[in-house]
């Protein structure tokens, strides 16, 4: 469509006839840069659809080549599939027949020496972590004991100083009541005589006032000087003081980086130190596996080495028994072949002596018979070579066959004896390897030990400092609010001296204007009297003014009583409510220590059944009554056992779904003789898990106790 349109526009004429106005002119300037435009255009999109058909082909073989090697891994992919399936099936063949194997050696092995070994060797094992475990719980139970009467010393510490705190700042309140009444009263006292004197002025009489109020201008200045190197004093103890709070927060602060820093080290080494420890599990598991395999073949290799050796054995029976019957046949066929030779010698030697006896008589008539006789003589004698000789190979045919059957024998022998030598010596290797895997893996473990108590050693002494730097910060906290309650004291100081200050200008402005007064009334009696009662309203206007202004001082005075005794209310509003949140906390660790107790009956109960389960395996032979008691005790136990283990492992749960539902935890109900049915890594992974457990429940109480610490810090702040 394009290349028509393009062609169109070729055939179309690009000259248009000359005449006509200036507007066909531009009209067709503008058509012939729009044809030219067009043009462009065409040309652009020509070659952008070139260069998208070369695109399309290149994509397009792309797409086929990706389907190609799409198809190629699809069939790799399935004849892996079945390859992998082939070796699944020959892996779970090998395993059945390994299984197989594995119980029938089982069967054969388990003798009741090696049964009552292994009694002896799982009580042993299911004893030492029982009574580890129980070391560790009286451990934790006292460490909680004694975090539990720490919070309390602490709780009364606190309420102690609380009331402390409660009765100074009453005292001061009263003492300030005191001080500011005894203040209005002096100040109402000394308005009373400015009052009278003012109302009874006599002219003798001004020189002295001017004294004494000189008088008590130079000991308000030497006040004003002494409440200012007071002011002065204070600021320098207040930038003293906040200079010492500045550098113990900042040394508080690097402390707790460092003792978090250390903190994070810490649980990194201890992390590190669990996961040598699983690894070192896993070792061993795979080394007892191995063992476990090894004694298999070890078992299997010597049956087989019995088997042989009885094979042996029974060969050489045997053989020994074919020799002799070979002798023995060997030696009557030999006394046979004598016996027939004897004969057939007598035969002869009759035969002979008839020949003599009848030649004789019958030298000439009796020829033919003796050529008869000479001929069966003959045929005797070959018969009886043939028979030596059979009887010659018989024997050495019966002795070859001795011989290469004690050839064979001996080879056998020589084979066994040098396989004998080889298991022999590969079970000495096995046997050192065993040893020092073993010696290997109890040093791993020694030394992961010592690196966890380490690790649990400088953990206790980091939370110890860490409850240092809580105590030090809450103290810094506490002369934090003291030196906040000297700033505000400071700033009560600074505005009364301010008022202080404007009290004396008021005083010396009011002196000068007395002294300005008394030199006009001076001028005015000596010269004129008549203005006496001017100069008495002039006074009257000033005392008004001074009684005005001291209105409004005691205003002022009433208003800051006010704001200090809203400020002792809403004090009071807050003790009010740190008592009530004190209360509460009283209420949540009583809650805390019952629920403490409680583990630690439950605790105890579960030692005595421990204790229980000790005595039936000691005593196997148990009369019927006692045995009725003690299994009643038993499922005592195993309830109150389960209400913990709901408690410890699962906390959200109730006590009365976990009493309900005891199959879960069949382990402590069942009878000491069927726990020695179970192997003994399988009570070990599930005490290994019940120990991770125990110590996800008791992170989570540290953190809630964290927590509830914090929030005891902040309402005392």
């Amino acid at each position: 469509m394009v290349v028509s349109s393009l062609s169109n526009m070729d055939a179309f004429p690009t000259s248009f006839p000359s005449g006509g106005d200036s507007g066909m002119t531009g009209s067709h300037s503008e058509f012939q840069n729009m044809l030219i435009d067009e043009r462009l255009r065409c040309a652009h999109h020509k070659t952008n659809y070139q260069t998208l058909k070369v695109e399309h082909t290149r994509l397009q073989d792309e797409y086929i080549k990706s389907q190609n090697e799409l198809k190629r891994l699809l069939n790799e992919k399935q004849t892996n599939q079945e390859k992998l399936q082939l070796l699944l099936q020959e892996l779970r063949e090998e395993l059945v027949e390994k299984t197989r194997d594995l119980e029938e050696m089982k069967l054969q092995v388990l003798t009741p020496q090696k049964l009552e070994l292994l009694k002896a060797q799982i009580q042993q094992e299911l004893e030492t972590p029982m009574r580890e475990r129980f070391r560790n719980l009286d451990e934790e139970v006292e460490k909680y004991r004694a975090e539990y009467n720490k919070l309390r010393y602490e709780h009364t510490f606190l309420k102690s100083e609380f009331e402390h705190q409660k009765e100074e700042f009453a005292r001061m309140l009263e003492e300030e009541k005191i001080k500011y009444k005894s203040e209005i009263a002096r100040l109402e006292e000394d308005k009373e005589e400015l009052y009278n004197q003012m109302f009874s002025v006599d002219p003798t009489r001004d020189s002295k006032q001017v004294e004494q109020l000189a008088q008590e201008k130079v000991q308000l200045c030497q006040k004003v000087k002494g409440l200012k190197a007071e002011v002065a004093e204070l600021r320098a103890e207040k930038e003293n003081s906040g200079a010492q709070v500045e550098n113990a927060q900042r040394i508080q602060v690097r402390q707790l980086a460092e003792m978090q820093a250390t903190v994070r080290s810490l649980e990194a080494e201890k992390q590190s130190a669990k996961l040598q420890v699983e690894r070192l599990e896993k070792e061993l598991q795979s080394s007892n596996e191995q063992n476990t395999v090894l004694i298999s073949k070890l078992h299997k290799a010597e049956r087989e080495i019995n088997t042989l050796t009885s094979k042996v054995k029974e060969l050489k029976h045997s053989n020994k028994l074919e020799i002799t019957n070979i002798k023995l046949e060997a030696a009557r066929a030999k006394s046979e072949l004598e016996r027939e030779r004897n004969k057939i010698q007598s035969e002869l030697d009759v035969t002979l002596n008839m020949v003599h006896l009848f030649s004789v008589k019958k030298t000439l008539g009796l020829q033919s018979d003796n050529e008869i006789l000479k001929s069966a003589v003959e045929y005797h004698k070959v018969h009886l070579v043939e028979k030596d000789r059979e009887l010659i190979r018989k024997v050495q045919a019966a002795k070859e066959e001795g011989y290469q059957k004690l050839v064979v024998l001996q080879d056998e022998k020589l084979e066994l004896e040098n396989r004998l030598a080889d298991l022999e010596k590969m079970k000495v290797e096995y046997d050192v390897w065993r040893q020092t895997e073993k010696d290997q893996c109890e040093e791993k473990l020694r030394a992961s030990q010592m690196a966890e108590e380490s690790a649990r050693r400088e953990l206790q002494s980091i939370r110890l400092k860490l409850q240092q730097q809580i105590v030090n910060i809450e103290n810094a906290e506490k002369e934090k609010n003291e030196n906040s309650d000297l700033k505000q004291q400071i700033s009560g100081l600074q505005i009364q001296v301010t008022s202080l200050a404007q009290s004396e200008n008021e005083l010396l402005n009011s002196n000068q204007i007395l002294k300005e007064m008394v030199e006009r009334l001076k001028q005015e009696c000596r010269n004129l009297r008549s203005q006496a009662e001017k100069a008495q309203l002039e006074v009257e206007k000033t005392l008004e003014e001074k009684h005005i202004q001291w209105l409004e001082e005691k205003h002022k005075l009433h208003e800051r009583i006010t704001d200090r005794e809203e400020k002792y209310n809403q004090a009071k509003e807050k003790l009010q409510r740190a008592a009530i949140a004190q209360k509460k906390r009283k209420s949540l660790h009583e809650n805390k220590l019952k629920r403490l107790q409680e583990k630690v009956e439950i605790l105890e109960a579960k030692r005595e059944e421990l204790e229980t389960e000790n005595q039936v395996l000691n005593r196997q032979n148990v009369p019927f009554e006692e045995y009725t008691r003690l299994q009643k005790r038993l499922k005592d136990i195993q309830r109150r056992h389960n209400e913990f283990r709901s408690l410890i492992l699962v906390p959200n749960i109730p006590p009365a779904v976990s009493s309900i539902n005891p199959v879960s935890f069949q382990s402590s109900a069942v009878v000491p003789s069927m726990e020695l049915a179970f192997p003994p890594h399988v009570q070990e992974e599930q005490h290994q898990r019940e120990l991770s457990l125990l110590r996800k429940r008791l992170e989570e109480l540290e953190t809630t106790q964290r927590k509830q610490l914090e929030e005891l810090g902040s309402p005392g702040e």
